[in-house]
């Protein structure tokens, strides 16, 4: 089959998508919630439902956002500080979200999880039940990790794999990695390499494609988490891709089956 023809089957048909939007995306730089970003990906979100497709999204930000009202030059360092400024800046990013959706009337719902809630039997059965009911009401969870108190030891890391865990924990047909680069390359982009159009298993050679670089300055994760996930997320049965989460109706296009960004087939 193509890869035309791989997108179209694993992407076109999938009813429900879990999307995870990145820091970098919402809060470049650490300035606070970019309200035209959110609003154009709520426009796609609405128009994904309006094709009965469900939809929740896992949503980075918080810390970033409340750098920006905190005037906080750099990420810090010590996780108080951080569990502090995520306490500041989630808020912001679900008003965010909540006005993104209002001229569609869509509800949101914040979610905030931690490892345990995904690790322990019985907080997993309650959460996916709550997560159940949201969807079976029309409301779009927006996920995040409970920031304010996943210290070190209870942490999930990065939303990266939380997205990954989330897909499994809803049954998802799809995950969508939003970043802000357009897809997995297979070496530098500044010395030519080339995008990654299909990924059929996560193997030692597509690892080393991510190099050791970090992610951004105002995010947890890189390309690596990234596979992470990805891998996670197929070995599960769930498709993934990973794209440039600015690039024009980008959400609607992954879902449509184009060719953007790279497509992690399931196992």
């Amino acid at each position: 089959m193509t890869g035309a023809g791989l997108r179209r089957r694993h992407l076109a048909a999938a009813r429900r998508i879990v999307v995870k939007i990145g820091s970098s995306l919402l809060a470049p730089g650490g300035r606070g919630v970019r309200r035209d970003r959110v609003r154009a990906l709520c426009t796609q979100v609405a128009n994904l439902r309006r094709r009965r497709r469900e939809v929740v999204l896992v949503s980075s930000g918080a810390i970033a956002t409340g750098r920006g009202l905190l005037g906080v030059a750099r990420r810090p360092a010590s996780v108080a500080e951080r569990q502090a400024l995520a306490a500041v800046g989630q808020p912001e990013l679900m008003r965010a979200w909540a006005e993104g959706f209002r001229g569609f009337r869509v509800p949101v719902a914040q979610v905030l999880l931690t490892r345990d809630d995904l690790t322990t039997a019985r907080r997993r059965a309650h959460a996916r039940r709550a997560l159940a009911a949201l969807l079976a009401h029309g409301v779009v969870p927006v996920v995040n990790e409970n920031d304010i108190v996943a210290v070190e030891e209870i942490r999930m890391g990065d939303n990266d794999l939380l997205s990954a865990h989330v897909a499994r924990f809803v049954d998802a047909d799809a995950l969508v990695i939003l970043s802000d680069v357009d897809g997995l390359y297979d070496g530098p982009p500044r010395a030519g390499a080339a995008r990654v159009d299909i990924v059929r298993r996560v193997t030692p050679t597509v690892r080393g494609w991510a190099g050791r670089g970090p992610g951004s300055a105002v995010g947890s994760g890189g390309m690596r988490t990234k596979l992470d996930a990805a891998a996670r997320a197929t070995r599960e049965g769930v498709p993934v891709v990973i794209a440039r989460g600015t690039d024009r109706n980008i959400l609607t296009r992954v879902m449509a089956g184009d060719s953007v960004g790279t497509l992690f087939l399931p196992s």
